[in-house]
């Protein structure tokens, strides 16, 4: 497979995804566009587009930001899903899905940094996507929105935080607002761009301090995302684009 990463910050990095990649020897590409390099024009040299999260959302502008270009990768997102391609969204990523989709995003009821339990939907426990991950599971978060639903979308997990943490909108679409992507290595850069604001993680039901961030085991969420990933994988791989969702 061809795997495209749309990286919007250093310290956003693809973590667990891009090991998936490279492991299973799929081709591996970016668009750092906080380092200056361009979206893909189109969809066609791209199999699966992993869109990861950032401090942004999808109301932010160029002249806010003039890195991210949210209206750009809306296009491109709406161009991938026709032409049939297999899409993910991590945090900022699943929100830019929902509003490329009609759906807009939303504030979370909570703040969510650090590892804590997501619980499978009726729907969720049903989908062979998900059924390895069992009825609850330990992962890593980090934001403070959520991704807007379409009317096709199936909510797949939430959390008590926010109830919108995994999201189905097609077959081949999914958005994360929680980080499965999460490395040690990972959480270190989180870490260091979020130094005020852990500051304050007692103010917070679901903030971890950086010693609790430091001390979470974030390797069995990290095979858990293997696998959907090898299903995803698999499913883009045996079903023709003309029967795409």
């Amino acid at each position: 497979m061809r795997v495209h990463f749309i990286v919007h910050e250093r310290f956003e990095a693809p973590g667990a995804y891009e090991s998936w990649a490279r492991s299973r020897g799929h081709e591996v590409t970016f668009s750092r566009v906080y380092a200056g390099q361009k979206l893909p024009e189109n969809a066609r040299d791209i199999d699966l587009l992993i869109i990861m999260g950032g401090p942004q959302d999808p109301s932010v502008t160029v002249e806010e930001c003039a890195h991210f270009d949210a209206k750009a990768e809306q296009a491109l997102i709406a161009s991938e899903v026709c032409a049939g391609k297999a899409i993910i969204g991590v945090c900022l990523g699943a929100q830019l899905i929902g509003e490329a989709l009609g759906a807009p995003f939303a504030h979370s009821p909570e703040k969510e940094i650090g590892k804590f339990p997501i619980f499978m939907t009726d729907k969720g426990a049903r989908s062979e996507m998900f059924s390895h991950f069992g009825n609850t599971l330990d992962v890593g978060h980090w934001h403070n929105d959520m991704p807007g639903l379409t009317p096709e979308a199936e909510i797949i997990a939430w959390s008590e935080g926010c109830p919108r943490q995994i999201v189905a909108y097609s077959e081949r679409v999914y958005g994360f607002q929680c980080h499965m992507e999460l490395t040690p290595e990972v959480v270190e850069l989180l870490i260091a761009h979020s130094e005020t604001e852990l500051q304050r993680a007692a103010d917070f039901r679901f903030v971890q301090s950086p010693d609790e961030l430091r001390a979470n085991d974030y390797s069995e969420m990290n095979r858990m995302l293997f696998t959907f990933l090898d299903k995803l994988a698999s499913r883009y791989c045996q079903t023709p684009l003309a029967s795409t969702e």
